[in-house]
């Protein structure tokens, strides 16, 4: 009667959505053995979303699979299942919020595996749920000083990889150069007489809905000599403008100094007539 009620059990949770907390033992702590092979997961339209943005979290096994269960690290159970009987399952996260950022990870399981028995775990997948990115650096290699018609690297580096990366210029409005780069930075290179200048950068997320970075702090870029004959021409320049002050206040002294004079001498009294 009892090995009569376990089968039973057990052919609920083959049967059904494993819901139930007796069905709990479907999912084992342990790591399954390396020859059920992991799936890969993804995030459309993109890992990295505003608030709001439906996300769509896919699990994709290499062979076909019964069932599908999406984790989030640090939660033993699973948050959804799916069952499918092709390689790809898909988990909607509808208008995420930020509390729903973190990292994601897929198992799947086949029927010819036995009772308990899940795929490895998947690659972690980041999720980051936020209306601005984080503001990247802006470093020049091998620096920010050259020698005349030199080439010079600026290299943008924010936190995430897969980004779309821009270098701005001041004084020019469009972008000067534009770069999606696989890695958390992107490298772009200025030649000779055209590099000196003040620049900046921001990344933002390949696709739509767009996450944008804040801009870069400027970064000054000159060639060796030039910075110290501004130095100079400045002070020549403020030189020369604290002379000119300095005249028109004597001028305006002397100017007052007359016509103080000028009345004091309209005011003296007139001799007496004999």
């Amino acid at each position: 009667m009892i090995l009569s009620l376990i089968l039973h059990l057990l052919t609920l949770c083959e049967l059904s959505l494993p819901v139930w907390p007796v069905c709990q033992m479907d999912f084992t702590p342990t790591a399954p053995p390396a020859l059920y092979p992991q799936p890969l997961l993804g995030a459309h339209p993109a890992a990295v979303v505003t608030p709001g943005v439906n996300v769509t979290l896919r699990c994709r096994a290499p062979q076909p699979a019964w069932r599908f269960a999406l984790f989030r690290t640090g939660v033993v159970t699973p948050l959804l299942f799916r069952d499918v009987s092709t390689e790809l399952a898909e988990f909607f996260l509808e208008e995420v919020t930020l509390a729903q950022g973190g990292s994601y990870y897929c198992r799947y399981r086949r029927t010819d595996w036995g009772p308990g028995v899940w795929s490895q775990s998947s690659n972690v997948l980041e999720l980051l749920v936020t209306d601005q990115l984080p503001r990247p650096s802006l470093v020049a290699m091998p620096g920010p000083v050259l020698a005349p018609g030199a080439n010079v690297s600026l290299r943008c580096a924010g936190r995430m990889p897969g980004m779309s990366f821009a270098l701005y210029r001041v004084g020019v409005a469009t972008p000067l150069q534009y770069i999606d780069s696989v890695l958390p930075w992107a490298d772009f290179l200025l030649t000779g007489a055209d590099a000196p200048g003040t620049y900046s950068c921001y990344y933002h997320t390949p696709s739509a809905p767009y996450v944008l970075s804040q801009r870069s702090q400027p970064l000054v870029i000159s060639f060796e000599g030039s910075g110290s004959s501004d130095y100079t021409q400045g002070n020549l320049i403020r030189l020369g403008l604290s002379g000119l002050v300095l005249i028109c206040l004597g001028i305006l002294v002397s100017f007052d100094w007359h016509s103080r004079s000028s009345a004091f001498g309209g005011l003296r009294p007139q001799q007496n007539r004999v």
